[in-house]
């Protein structure tokens, strides 16, 4: 048990983490003559560091993915979630989002397809929470910071989010809030011709060099947030605002990330910075899941497709559920970190 724990810890300190890497950073600074104990120094040994690490994780991850997603173009995606019914096809939705783009943004004109090819409007919208809440990236980069348990614990719920989201707008019924246009959309199946793996392989390359421009902008934003909270920022200051002493904190954190807009890619530094200068563990995932599933941008692309009654309980839905996971996560924070 103790050599299974070892690796474990290896692996996330060492791999995921790249521990090393941040070693070594930090020697390379030193001998250009910067005190990487001061907050400059910090600064720029953090920044370095996160930039690096994301970025390889980024590339990596976005391939994996991508080539996993070949195999569920939107048509064959239709005819998966055609075959399931009730919280079945809910939960089918929301699985299939893991493997879909990371940004809430990329994830509209997809949930406007399978709304538009007949889909039930819960399915679709499991769908649209699930699919830049959680995904494979998330878990990765999630393990790499908080570890194993506080990464699965975070995507379970994220799912389940999903899942009873979508099957409370499927019981209210709400198909006479999504737009016309949406509905009168024509969807042709098309036989789709068979990917070799060579496809498959240059279509996760370029999925990585398109995603990495969009990207890679949030990702220097991100981690020059976290290096100033990590280095210039007081501890006393985050924990008054977002640690125990305030019960507000996952409220604050919540309402905060609705207007921002990000990917997993850029909230992770913010949050690490956060973690290491005391804000709770609940409410530092209720701000990531915040910014990442109700991004101001999303919301208004997402407007366009559905009238306000629809949106509002869709917001109101999204909110509630990350607000009630902040605290539960921050109840049981001592038993996953």
């Amino acid at each position: 048990m103790e050599t299974i724990n070892s690796i474990g810890i290896f692996f996330q300190d060492q791999v995921l983490g790249m521990k090393w890497l941040n070693a070594l950073i930090g020697k390379g600074l030193s001998l250009l003559g910067l005190d990487i104990s001061s907050p400059l120094g910090g600064s720029v040994q953090f920044f370095l560091y996160d930039v690096i690490k994301i970025t390889v994780l980024l590339c990596l991850l976005i391939f994996f993915i991508s080539y996993i997603q070949s195999y569920f173009p939107p048509e064959r995606s239709k005819k998966i979630l055609g075959g399931f019914h009730g919280v079945g096809a809910n939960i089918t939705s929301a699985l299939l989002g893991t493997v879909t783009p990371f940004c809430s943004c990329s994830s509209i004109p997809l949930f406007m397809g399978f709304t538009g090819a007949g889909l039930p409007l819960g399915v679709t919208f499991s769908f649209l929470i699930s699919s830049p809440m959680v995904d494979l990236g998330s878990l990765v980069l999630l393990m790499s910071i908080f570890g194993a348990k506080v990464a699965l614990a975070y995507v379970v719920v994220g799912l389940i989010i999903a899942v009873i989201g979508g099957t409370l707008i499927e019981k209210l019924h709400m198909e006479k809030y999504v737009e016309d246009f949406i509905k009168k959309a024509n969807v042709v199946d098309m036989n789709l011709p068979s990917l070799t793996k060579r496809d498959r392989v240059q279509y996760a390359k370029e999925q990585v060099a398109e995603t990495f421009k969009k990207v890679f902008p949030y990702i220097l934003v991100g981690v020059g947030i976290g290096a100033i909270i990590h280095n210039w920022i007081p501890k006393t200051w985050i924990e008054s605002v977002l640690g125990s002493d305030n019960p507000f904190g996952v409220i604050l954190a919540t309402l905060v990330g609705v207007p921002m807009y990000a990917d997993i890619f850029g909230t992770i530094p913010v949050a690490e910075a956060l973690l290491a200068k005391g804000a709770q563990l609940g409410t530092i995932l209720s701000f990531m899941m915040a910014v990442t599933t109700l991004s101001l941008p999303s919301l208004i692309m997402l407007k366009k497709a559905v009238k306000s009654k629809l949106l509002i309980l869709f917001i109101a839905i999204c909110t509630l559920g990350i607000i009630i996971v902040g605290y539960i996560f921050n109840v049981f924070s001592t038993m996953l970190i």
